[in-house]
């Protein structure tokens, strides 16, 4: 299976810049997962797609200030870094920018609060490093840090909030879960009204999401690791669910990896409460054992996200879903629109 097998042209101008406002107001195409036919809507009438029973499983995590900006102690050259995990102890794993200028030792101060010490260059040139902060961490970065934006957005977010979920409460996030930043209070009164249930999981989006995939053949791709859990209630929930004949529909991709990765880590295929790693790679031929449907954004070409799709869609009917997403002027990406598939 090769990478060129996911490619589609995309012209520039359709990569969203902003988010859709109100967040509800963004575009929906509804597929269906059998024939591929396509209905387009726009998101506050989700509603309309779901039945009675239905249960969205959704990624609480939220993402944080995780750009920062230093200047190196010993020369005063700036520095750039993106915490990507943490890795405890006051240890991050991070990416850093000029890499070249940060060699095991050095130490970079980015304000009176914060400093980081480079302990170790990690796998693919990043840095293991040891903050020193005088103050709550987080509130630092807060004050100092800068949402880390997707390489293809230029415009500068106005307001970080629209660069989480309405939902967000686990911090740790360095890419936002994006299928859920269409939803809104209005779109929750809904799905109450419907009698279509919600439940969480958390995932902390690393910055391996955008990893572009190298190899042609798509086998030989690393898949990045990524910290995962499930609460004893959404368990629960999602047995409750299969047990009156609902679906359980994964709220973007990072959902649907979180699910499948508990389910494939047990032996009789269950969900259960769970903390744990995952690297799971899922591609045409995957077959899935949680998830009966997914509300997903447009992604990259080649990435391992559209492959993702096209395991569930098949990947036929999700290149054809793009270029008509294409031809009717959608919008891509992060702050673009989505699809649900049923």
């Amino acid at each position: 299976m090769l990478k060129s097998d996911f490619y589609y042209d995309l012209p520039e101008e359709l990569i969203a810049q902003t988010p859709a406002e109100p967040r509800d107001s963004s575009r929906l195409m509804k597929i269906d997962r059998n024939s591929g036919e396509a209905v387009h809507d726009r998101f506050y009438n989700i509603c309309s797609y779901l039945k009675k029973g239905d249960l969205l499983v959704m990624n609480d995590s939220k993402v944080f200030p995780a750009r920062i900006y230093g200047i190196k102690r010993s020369t005063q050259v700036p520095v750039e870094f993106l915490l990507l995990k943490n890795i405890g102890l006051n240890r991050w794993e991070v990416m850093v920018r000029p890499g070249r200028r940060l060699k095991v030792g050095a130490t970079v101060d980015f304000s009176h609060e914060l400093s980081a010490e480079v302990l170790d260059i990690a796998e693919g040139g990043n840095r293991i490093v040891r903050f020193d902060c005088n103050g709550a961490f987080f509130d630092v970065l807060d004050r100092i840090g800068q949402m880390p934006l997707p390489p293809y957005i230029k415009e500068k977010l106005k307001d970080r909030d629209r660069y989480n979920t309405i939902y967000c409460r686990e911090e740790g996030s360095a890419a936002a879960p994006t299928a859920g930043l269409h939803f809104t209070e209005r779109v929750f009164d809904g799905l109450r009204e419907k009698g279509v249930d919600t439940a969480y999981v958390t995932l902390h989006v690393g910055l391996g999401t955008f990893r572009p995939v190298k190899e042609e053949n798509i086998l030989d791709h690393k898949m990045h690791v990524e910290h995962y859990s499930i609460p004893e209630e959404t368990a629960n929930k999602i047995r409750q669910c299969r047990e009156r004949g609902g679906r359980v529909i994964a709220v973007g991709t990072t959902s649907c990896r979180t699910l499948e990765s508990a389910a494939s880590s047990d032996k009789n295929g269950e969900i259960k409460a769970v903390e744990a790693d995952t690297g799971i790679f899922i591609y045409p031929g995957y077959e899935f054992k949680v998830i009966d449907g997914l509300i997903t954004n447009f992604h990259l070409p080649e990435s391992t996200l559209i492959m993702l799709v096209s395991a569930f869609l098949g990947r036929e009917r999700t290149l054809a879903a793009y270029r008509e997403a294409i031809e009717k002027k959608y919008r891509f990406f992060s702050f673009g629109d989505c699809m649900i598939i049923l």
